[in-house]
């Protein structure tokens, strides 16, 4: 059993930062896919980044530009850094971790899952 946990949300005004932070329990995938997805109320879950234990990164389009997905395997922790903002980021963000095989990509295909850190951006 993997347990996820993500802190680092909270209230900004439109261009502001924050870094969102994902500290997973030890995991026994020597080769997986990280990845930070959201939900907006009413809305479907969506994928905004992933990456990949070999290394390879994939953004959603709204957000290639303005955020950068890390890791620390030193630490088990998954980083979100997010700039510029924008009211439309406004989610409940989650990370989520899967054994590697089909798209990173898929939130439908991950099997553990944090419960959440909620974003919100005001204009």
């Amino acid at each position: 059993q993997v347990q996820l946990v993500e802190s680092g949300g909270g209230s900004v005004q439109a261009g502001g930062s924050l870094r969102l932070s994902c500290a997973a329990s030890k995991y026994a995938y020597s080769r997986y896919c990280l990845g930070w997805f959201r939900q907006a109320p009413g809305k479907e879950r969506e994928g905004v980044a992933t990456i990949d234990s070999d290394g390879p990164t994939t953004y959603a389009d709204s957000v290639k530009t303005r955020f950068t997905i890390s890791q620390d395997n030193a630490k088990n922790t998954l980083y979100l850094q997010m700039n510029s903002l924008k009211p439309e980021d406004t989610a409940m963000y989650y990370c989520a971790i899967k054994p590697r095989g089909g798209l990173c990509f898929n939130h439908r295909l991950y099997n553990y899952w944090g419960q959440g850190t909620q974003v919100t951006v005001s204009s």
